[in-house]
């Protein structure tokens, strides 16, 4: 049975190329809610893109992130407060001050890959 989780990604794109598009594709096709955080107000997939954060703690089970780690220090505290139940480091966003921190709330911090998680049944 698959479990509906509420993923947030962050560094949403509306290029094909992008990985963050293609987890976007995925989550969809696994029947995750998304929602998408990106530097332009736009429509992914359906999915409308928000520039600003605007969600409860609690409403968010996942985040993936496609953000850099030089800009992800702008917006740790704001991704912790949503408390979700795990972050996925992809790939080039790794970043050991912040698995930590989410480590120290309980949150399961997690260097992976959403695609592979995905295809594989790990998600």
């Amino acid at each position: 049975m698959q479990v509906n989780k509420t993923t947030l990604v962050i560094g949403a794109s509306s290029n094909p190329e992008r990985y963050s598009y293609k987890a976007i594709q995925m989550l969809q096709q696994a029947g995750h809610s998304i929602k998408a955080i990106g530097l332009k107000s736009e429509m992914v997939l359906g999915v409308q893109v928000q520039k600003e954060f605007d969600f409860s703690p609690g409403e968010i089970h996942t985040i993936t992130l496609y953000m850099n780690p030089t800009r992800q220090s702008e917006i740790i505290t704001t991704l912790l407060a949503l408390n979700p139940k795990r972050i996925i480091f992809n790939p080039g966003t790794e970043n050991e001050p912040f698995m930590q921190a989410a480590k120290d709330q309980g949150i399961d911090a997690l260097e992976a890959c959403t695609l592979v998680m995905l295809s594989t049944g790990q998600f």
